[in-house]
C-alpha cells in the first residue's frame, strides 16, 4: 500500500484560530477539557491524528468543532451503531450545525436525498458505519464531497488485540488508498500500547499526532466483591435502594439474568428495564429511550448495551459477572460519572464466572486467539484478586505508570460505599494475590500527554446540589421528558443534569441570562429560553411535577395474565420475557399459595413420573430428578411440579443448586 503523499500535497498553514468563541457559540463552554484544544488544532491543520481518550473525555467535540468551524467541508465519521449516529446527529441539530446520516434505519429515497446534500457540501459532519464506507459505490460518490478529513469511533474495533474486534473495521484501510491526501483521525475510549500500535499500522495513519489522555479518572470509584448469588442480589437491592432516584446501570452475564434482575428489582420496588441482543430492535429501542429519558432510571443490560451511549448523569455502574477483560470493565464502568460528578463502579462477581470463561476460552480453536483470550482472562483475575490499589492497576494495564500511595476511590485504598459497608450472612473471603501469570505492563511513552488531577477529597464524594430546590429540579425533568418525546430524542439532548441544576440555582429570567450557564449555547438558548421561563413561572405559582403511577409488579402482571387463561408461552411473548422466566415467576407464585398449579401445565402422565422421581430424591434441588427423568423432561416442567409438591408439603422455598 503506498501511504506517501501526492508530491503536488503540502500540509495547510493556518493562523492561530479563534477556537473558543465557536465553543461557546455552539456548545455554551467557556473552557475546553484537558487536550481538546490541541486536539483540535492538529485537526484543523490536517494532520492525521491519533486520540485516547476515556469516555466522558469529550471526543467527540474534537472532531464536530472543526467540521462546526467549516462551513464549505464535510468532516465524515465513522461510527459502529445506528443510536449513537442518531444521537449525535440530533443533538448537533439543535446546536445549528448541519448533520446528517447513512444507515440501514432510514429508507432507500431519504438515503438519496442524504448523498444528493453531501456532494453539495449541505453537512459539516456526515456519519456513516463501517459496513456502509465497504461498499464500492460508497467510495466513489464520496469522491464528489468537499471532505475535510475522516473521523474513525472506535477505532481500536479495528485491532484483533483490541476488546471489540469488528472484521469490517479492516477495510477501512482503504480510506489511505482512495483519499491519500485527507487527514484521518482515530479516536478511542480503551487501547493498550499494543492496540495503540496496531491501529495507527491498520489505518496507515502518516506520523501523526499522538494525544494520550491519562486513564486515571478520578470521580470513579472502583469496588470489587466476590460473593454468592444470594448475597449478590442482597447487595444489588441495597445499592438501588441507596441511590434514590439517580441513573444506574447494572450489567447481567446472560439474557436470562438479565430477566431476571429486572423482575427481582421490580418486585422489590425499584423500576428497571432490560437490553439484550435477543429482543427484537423496536424494544431495544424502546427501553433505551425510556432510560435516555429519564423515565426509568435502572437499566439492566448484556454487553450489547451501552457502545455509544452519551448520558453524563449516571451514578453507578455494577458488573454482576466477572468481565472478559481490563479493557471490557473500565468502557463499561466509564459510563458512569461523565458529568464528572463522584460515580460507583462496582463489580459483584462469583467464582464460577472464572470458571466459565476459562471454559469457553477452551472452545477457541485459533490459537492466536486462544492466546489473547487467555492474556485477558490473567489480566483481569489480577485485577479483581490483587490487593494493589484498583486506579492504579488500570492505568497500569494502559501502560500508565502511577505512583501515589493511596487513590482514596477504591475498596483497596479504603473507600466502601454504605451499601456494602454492613456484611451480609456468608463467610468472608480474603482476598487472593494475583496468579503468577499476570505480568505488569512497560512504561508507555506519549506524545502530548496530560496528568490527571488528584484524587477527589473526602468532602467531594456527593454530587453536589446545593442551592438545587428538589421538587423543581424534578419539574424540569418532567417539563425535559416531555420536549424530548414530542421531539423523539433522548432526554440529555435537550438538556443535561448539569446545566438543569444550573438552571434551578439560577433560575434566569432573561436570554441574556440563561446564556451565562455552561452547557446553553446561542441556538439551544434561543429554541428553549421561552419554555423554560414559562415552566419556571408555573412552579413559582404552584406547579409541581405529576407524582408516578403505581405498576403492577411483574409477579401480580404474570397472575392477572394466568388468571385471565393465557398459557405461559402467551404469557412470555405479552410480557417480553423468555418462556423460563415466566415458569420461574409461576412457580414462586404456586409455592407461596398465590396462583393454583393447572394440569395444562405439564401433563398428568408427566406429573406423575416427576412426582415418583421426587419422592425418592426429595425437593431440594432439580438436578437429581433430571437425570432420573428421560432426557425429553424438562428443568421448567420439574420446576412447576416440585413447586406444587412444596406447596402440597408446607416447604418453604430454598433456591436450587
Amino acid at each position: 500500500m503506498d501511504c506517501s503523499l501526492p508530491e503536488s500535497y503540502t500540509l495547510p498553514v493556518n493562523p492561530e484560530p479563534d477556537l473558543l468563541t465557536p465553543l461557546r457559540r455552539y456548545w455554551g463552554y467557556d473552557a475546553f477539557r484537558p487536550l481538546q484544544e490541541r486536539i483540535v488544532s492538529s485537526l484543523l491543520a490536517g494532520r492525521d491524528t491519533c486520540v485516547v481518550m476515556p469516555t466522558g473525555g469529550g471526543k467527540s467535540l474534537c472532531y464536530q468543532l472543526p467540521a462546526a468551524m467549516s462551513p464549505d467541508k464535510t468532516v465524515i465519521v465513522i461510527s459502529p451503531l445506528i443510536a449513537l449516529m442518531e444521537d449525535q446527529v440530533a443533538q448537533l441539530g439543535q446546536m445549528g450545525i448541519s448533520a446528517g446520516l447513512l444507515n440501514s434505519s432510514i429508507t432507500q429515497g431519504e438515503q438519496g436525498r442524504v448523498i444528493d446534500k453531501a456532494r453539495a457540501g449541505k453537512y459539516r459532519l456526515l456519519y456513516l458505519s463501517p459496513e456502509r464506507l465497504a461498499r464500492e459505490d460508497t467510495i466513489e460518490w464520496l469522491r464528489d464531497v468537499p471532505i475535510l478529513f475522516f473521523a474513525i469511533d472506535e477505532a481500536h474495533c479495528i485491532s484483533e488485540w483490541g476488546h471489540e474486534f469488528r472484521p469490517e473495521y479492516r477495510l477501512l484501510s482503504r480510506l489511505r488508498t482512495h483519499f491519500p491526501d485527507r487527514a484521518i483521525a482515530a479516536f478511542t475510549a480503551s487501547a493498550t500500547q499494543h492496540v495503540r500500535h496496531d491501529i495507527i499500522r491498520q489505518l496507515a495513519l502518516r506520523e501523526p499526532d499522538k494525544y494520550i489522555a491519562s486513564f486515571h479518572r478520578p470521580n470513579l470509584r472502583y469496588v470489587v466483591r466476590a460473593c454468592s448469588a444470594s448475597a449478590q442480589m442482597e447487595l444489588l437491592l441495597r445499592a438501588m435502594r441507596s441511590y434514590g432516584n439517580e441513573n444506574v446501570i447494572v450489567y447481567a452475564p446472560t439474557i436470562a439474568t438479565v430477566e431476571s434482575t429486572v423482575d427481582f428489582l421490580e418486585v422489590n420496588g425499584i423500576p428497571s428495564i432490560g437490553y439484550h441482543g435477543k429482543m427484537n430492535a423496536a424494544d431495544r429501542r424502546r427501553n433505551q429511550e425510556r432510560w435516555m429519558a429519564d423515565e426509568v432510571r435502572v437499566m439492566v443490560g448484556t454487553i450489547a448495551f451501552g457502545l455509544g451511549i452519551n448520558k453524563a448523569a449516571v451514578r453507578a455502574v455494577i458488573h454482576l459477572s466477572l468481565p472478559k477483560s481490563i479493557e471490557q470493565f473500565y468502557q463499561e464502568a466509564g459510563r458512569a460519572g461523565r458529568d464528572g460528578l463522584p460515580a460507583d463502579c462496582a463489580m459483584l462477581w462469583q467464582k464460577k464466572d472464572a470458571g466459565l470463561h476459562a471454559f469457553f476460552i477452551g472452545k477457541i480453536n485459533d490459537p492466536d486467539e486462544k492466546r489473547r483470550a487467555w492474556q485477558r482472562y490473567d489480566d483481569i483475575r489480577g485485577f479483581v484478586e490483587s490487593s494493589s490499589c484498583r486506579h492504579m492497576r488500570i492505568c497500569g494495564h494502559f501502560g500508565e505508570n502511577k505512583k501515589w500511595t493511596s487513590c482514596g476511590a477504591c475498596d483497596v485504598c479504603g473507600y466502601v460505599p454504605d451499601w456494602l459497608s454492613v456484611p451480609v450472612d456468608e463467610p468472608s473471603r480474603k482476598r487472593k494475590r494475583s496468579r503468577s501469570r499476570v505480568t505488569s505492563p512497560a512504561p508507555m511513552s506519549v506524545t502530548r500527554s496530560w496528568e490527571a488531577p488528584a484524587p477527589l477529597s473526602q468532602t467531594a464524594r456527593t454530587q453536589d446540589l446545593s442551592g438545587v430546590d428538589p421538587g423543581l429540579r424534578e419539574y424540569l425533568r418532567e417539563w425535559r421528558r416531555d420536549t424530548a418525546k414530542e421531539q423523539n430524542v433522548s432526554a440529555f439532548i435537550v438538556m443535561t443534569d448539569a446545566t438543569l441544576n444550573e438552571i434551578c440555582r439560577i433560575r434566569p429570567n432573561s436570554i441574556s441570562r440563561l446564556r451565562q450557564i455552561i452547557g446553553m449555547g446561542e441556538r439551544k438558548a434561543e429554541l428553549y429560553g421561552g419554555q423554560i421561563f414559562d415552566a419556571l413561572r408555573r412552579f413559582s405559582g404552584g406547579a409541581r411535577a405529576a407524582a408516578p403511577d403505581k405498576k403492577m409488579t411483574p409477579s401480580e402482571q404474570t397472575k392477572l395474565l394466568v388468571e385471565n387463561g393465557k398459557t405461559l408461552d402467551e404469557i412470555a411473548v405479552i410480557r417480553g420475557r423468555r418462556r423460563s422466566t415466566i415458569v420461574s415467576t409461576v412457580s414462586d407464585l404456586v409455592e407461596r399459595g398465590v396462583l393454583h398449579f393447572q394440569n395444562s401445565w405439564v401433563a398428568e402422565e408427566r406429573q406423575r413420573q416427576i412426582e415418583a422421581a421426587a419422592s425418592k430424591l426429595g425437593l431440594d434441588t432439580f438436578t437429581p430428578i433430571k437425570e432420573v427423568l428421560p432426557e425429553d423432561f424438562t428443568y421448567d416442567e420439574i420446576r412447576l411440579v416440585v413447586a406444587k409438591l412444596r406447596r402440597a408439603g408446607g416447604q418453604s422455598f430454598s433456591a436450587p443448586a
